[in-house]
């Protein structure tokens, strides 16, 4: 629904801010690195094929795109290292060590009793 009498202008802003929502700093980060990390894969490739075809051709356009795609590869590693640093941890608190029986301490059996080693 549009914020101000729904001209087209202001549908195309709402229709945009889940998109800008999605931009913002510590928000969906995991996605954000996984697009530069197909970046940095399809940068790679670009790289390598420029560079073989160099050796076997010797083209200073192909050195030169060989260079320029290994920058794109430094550069798309340090977005994809970025995001990844930027993921917010998810440290959930640890009422015990899994798979205790909370009323002895010992360790539990599937169905939640002690085992027959701690009775």
């Amino acid at each position: 629904m549009a914020l101000n009498g729904g001209g087209y202008k202001d549908r195309a802003v709402d229709a945009f801010q889940p998109v800008s929502d999605m931009l913002n700093v510590g928000r969906c980060e995991p996605l954000k690195a996984a697009v530069h990390g197909v970046l940095l894969v399809a940068a790679t490739v670009c790289a390598a094929y420029n560079a073989a075809a160099w050796l076997k051709r010797r083209q200073r356009h192909l050195a030169v795109n060989a260079v320029v795609y290994g920058v794109a590869v430094w550069w798309e590693r340090a977005h994809v290292l970025h995001h990844l640093v930027s993921v917010p941890s998810q440290r959930t608190p640890l009422v015990g060590p899994v798979g205790m029986d909370k009323q002895t301490g010992q360790p539990a059996t599937d169905v939640g009793g002690p085992t027959r080693e701690a009775a």
